[in-house]
């Protein structure tokens, strides 16, 4: 695992302790910025990254250009990770980390209160899940339009077998990719004549590419 591009091209990151945190691969980790620079949201924008584990997509994204990046966890272990691997970087001044429930929290704005551009969703697959009835994900998309900027997007990587509707409150799916046993899926703000008009979020998105 490591940082694809940018000012820490081919940096190693330190792995991940454990079987809760599920590195990605940098061949997907590469597909998934690809598709984000046609969005213009990476350099000189906030980013955050839920359940960041070892930071690998906020490190990115900063190599990349970001202008700062908040990573959230819970995981003390994985937060542990990710504080050697900012400092191996040298990203110590564009990076704030929080210990906390993404889930619960969402995406905190910067410390000078700007919102996010770009926040990466990457939850623990068993987390992605409907659990006791009430789907903590689909929370978390109906939390983050009041964090995040107009232009704004959510990249949330889950199970293939996962089935995401079209929209969740103001956040619609505009793209969907399946590598392997995942499905990644980016999703933008409506606008306001898709936000006032009656949109059906009884089927889900048919717009997938297989890789």
């Amino acid at each position: 695992m490591r940082i694809i591009s940018g000012t820490k091209k081919g940096m190693n990151l330190l792995p991940p302790k454990g079987s809760d945190t599920r590195p990605i691969t940098d061949r997907v980790k590469e597909s998934i910025f690809d598709v984000l620079y046609k969005y213009n949201l990476i350099e000189n924008r906030i980013v955050a990254d839920l359940f960041c584990g070892t930071g690998s997509f906020g490190l990115e994204a900063i190599s990349r250009g970001a202008k700062e990046a908040i990573f959230v966890d819970s995981d003390r272990r994985a937060i542990e990770i990710l504080r050697m691997n900012i400092a191996k970087a040298g990203f110590g001044e564009q990076s704030r980390v929080v210990c906390a429930n993404a889930f619960k929290i969402g995406a905190p704005p910067a410390v000078g209160g700007e919102k996010c551009s770009l926040v990466f969703i990457d939850p623990p697959y068993k987390m992605s899940r409907e659990m006791g009835g009430k789907w903590r994900l689909v929370e978390l998309l109906k939390l983050l339009p009041e964090q995040i900027t107009k232009d704004g997007l959510v990249v949330v990587r889950t199970e293939e077998k996962v089935n995401l509707l079209d929209s969740y409150g103001q956040l619609k799916i505009i793209d969907k990719r399946v590598w392997s046993s995942m499905t990644v899926a980016f999703l933008a703000m409506k606008d306001d004549e898709q936000t006032s008009g009656n949109t059906d979020n009884s089927q889900s998105c048919k717009s997938e590419f297989k890789i």
